[in-house]
């Protein structure tokens, strides 16, 4: 059994939304998460019914709430319900403060509901003016800003498709993206700021009215609330919605599976997929996961760290519909220091705390201990995800962090703009575990012949309908690429490609994308099991793993990145392969540690497996402008010690 370093009390337990929700809408024991869930994934019209009802959503919701088609990708949800994204964030009834903005340079800007809905109005007005209608495609090459969400919910409101990607991507990734969707309008910020150090937005942004010829405006708003003139073709935030005053908002309802938003794959295998999510499918997944599974309320003040170019943005923003207050930040989280953030959720008294796996993972290694001052005293919850969360990772976040609250490794992705797993506030924590599956999800684990595994990892798999399915890919007509990518592997079922067990807990441990399975002999093995033990050691700021075809074989090739002045000698090899051996197995011991000087990843910090072992065996990766650090690849190739 594994170690549980949290409990809920009582009390705790019965304060949130959860039980209070199974106990008007569940027929059974409203503390028992496992027959919630239970219930959820088996009766699922009356499941999700009962979460529009529950969370209030505003729209009709038709007669049928899901329509079985004995196809999981054409069964349907509410196909009668209209509803309006926007006005399910902006029309709730929240008051006082809705967004705080805290940029890398120490300023503090806040935006009260009122102020934001006075921004949105009018910009769905000159957006309207602008001929945007239900549909158009708008895209932001923006920082997180509050002025990105008023960009975001005009076009929202008025029922067209919002989609964005952060600042920090060079021309080409940015056209890589947008060039696909045609966009009829582009928002920018003037500049972003990253680890001391201002970086400007127009110059890439005038490129892109050149090269997408769909591009008929630019409107182009300031870093922080400053304004300022607009150059040569692009217009300023000011000068587009200065002629429209405020006036009450209008909503364009649409249907259930109408497009709301597209996001896009990392990219790294080629051109990223144009993900299509819809209005009601995001909606209802986001206040689901928000409010039952992460008990955010009326309030409450929610924070994530990530850029717009990364799902956990839309996550965030739909918190707004719970009515909590959103907490952006937009720069370096080391910058000055490793404390930025933790004193952030300090100074604003932060309830509800998300960042990376990694993020966490340098925190430990910087030595920072917000918990040293005892002071995040209003923390219920923390959130981790991009990777799995290590083991010592749940040890440090209980320690140094709070010792009482409910900490979720939740685990989900672009495909879906949400959680397969993830939190549960009536449940327990245990070390090393996504703690259950998340209501709605029949997440199960296949092995390879498509069987259900019960007895160790395999493929994580949904086999029943869920509203959070992507309508489709943009410009995939026939839908051949849709399918491959979810329903090719195991027919009628999603199919997500993260090697993951279920536990006894009813919790689940990634082992890390099945695609980046390791073979060695035959046996498969997750990298996320090497990372578990080589980070542990003082030495090791981070790794890659990867197998490479060898002698008819496939041998694990370790890459470790080490601290200043930290040489890899003989005996700190002998460490890394003692500590990989005696945890975990002596076939997940490398063949070949070693050492680099930077580790490529994407542009939302995932680490590139895939690309490094293209490197190595000699192959191009197909698309670096994917990737954050491009320039880290050549540090892989060619490689003398992995020719012998």
């Amino acid at each position: 059994m594994p170690t549980k370093l949290w409990q809920p009390s009582d009390a705790r337990v019965r304060s949130t939304a959860l039980y209070d929700f199974a106990a008007q809408y569940f027929d059974g024991d409203p503390t028992d998460y496992q027959a919630i869930w239970k219930w959820s994934v088996e009766d699922l019209g009356a499941f999700w019914s009962a979460v529009w009802d529950y969370t209030g959503i505003i729209g009709e919701k038709g007669e049928i709430y899901f329509k079985d088609k004995g196809d999981i990708k054409t069964s349907k949800f509410f196909p009668d319900a209209k509803l309006n994204y926007a006005e399910n964030l902006l029309l709730g009834g929240g008051t006082g403060t809705a967004i705080v903005y805290l940029t890398e340079d120490g300023k503090r800007i806040s935006w009260s509901w009122d102020r934001l809905r006075a921004e949105v109005s009018s910009v769905q007005q000159a957006l309207r003016a602008s001929g945007i209608v239900a549909g158009d495609r708008v895209a932001g090459f923006v920082p997180n800003s509050p002025y990105a969400i008023a960009a975001m919910l005009g076009v929202t409101s008025l029922g067209a498709i919002w989609s964005s990607c952060s600042p920090d991507f060079g021309f080409n990734g940015v056209q890589d993206r947008f060039g696909q969707i045609a966009p009829k309008l582009l928002f920018c910020a003037d500049h972003y700021l990253y680890n001391g150090k201002q970086f400007d937005c127009l110059e890439t942004a005038k490129q892109l009215k050149t090269t997408i010829p769909s591009l008929q405006q630019i409107i182009a708003f300031p870093y922080a609330q400053d304004n300022f003139a607009a150059v040569e073709t692009l217009t300023s935030w000011d000068a587009f919605t200065d002629p429209f005053e405020p006036t009450d908002l209008e909503f364009t309802r649409v249907g259930f599976d109408d497009p709301l938003v597209i996001l896009f794959s990392s990219g790294t295998t080629g051109l990223p997929k144009c993900i299509v999510h819809s209005v009601g499918g995001l909606l209802l997944k986001h206040v689901e996961e928000h409010v039952l599974n992460c008990d955010l309320k009326e309030g409450d003040r929610f924070f994530y760290f990530t850029t717009c170019g990364w799902m956990m943005w839309n996550w965030l923003v739909t918190g707004l519909a719970s009515k909590a207050v959103l907490y952006l930040f937009d720069g370096s989280p080391f910058y000055p220091d490793g404390t930025r953030l933790s004193e952030l959720a300090r100074a604003e008294q932060i309830t509800h705390f998300g960042a990376s796996a990694k993020y966490y993972d340098a925190c430990a290694k910087a030595g920072v201990k917000p918990n040293a001052s005892g002071e995040l005293t209003e923390l219920r919850a923390i959130y981790s995800t991009g990777s799995p969360l290590a083991p010592e990772s749940f040890d440090y976040l209980y320690r140094d962090w709070k010792s009482d609250m409910c900490l979720s490794s939740i685990a989900g992705g672009t495909d879906i703009c949400g959680c397969f797993t993830g939190g549960a506030p009536i449940s327990p924590v245990y070390r090393g575990e996504c703690q259950q599956r998340i209501l709605g999800m029949d997440v199960q684990v296949f092995d390879s012949e498509g069987q259900i595994e019960t007895d160790g990892p395999g493929e994580l798999v949904c086999v029943s309908p869920h509203p959070a399915q992507p309508v489709g890919f943009w410009g995939d007509e026939t839908g051949e690429k849709y399918h491959n990518a979810y329903f090719a592997k195991f027919p009628n079922v999603w199919h997500h490609g993260d090697f993951v067990e279920i536990t006894e807990t009813g919790g689940a441990v990634f082992y890390g994308r099945s695609d980046a399975v390791l073979n060695p002999g035959g046996v498969r093995i997750g990298t996320a099991e090497i990372y578990r033990q080589v980070e542990r050691i003082d030495e090791v700021l981070e790794a890659i793993v990867v197998g490479q075809n060898w002698q008819s074989d496939v041998r694990v090739v370790l890459f470790v990145r080490l601290r200043d002045g930290v040489d890899l000698d003989d005996n700190l090899i002998t460490r890394i392969k003692t500590e990989i051996r005696e945890n975990a197995t002596p076939r997940h011991m490398p063949a070949k540690i070693l050492a680099v000087a930077d580790i490529p990843r994407t542009k939302s910090g995932k680490i590139t497996e895939l690309a490094v072992r293209d490197i190595i065996h000699g192959r191009a990766v197909k698309n670096t402008t994917a990737l954050a650090n491009p320039e880290a690849l050549d540090l892989y190739k060619n490689l003398a010690e992995l020719q012998v």
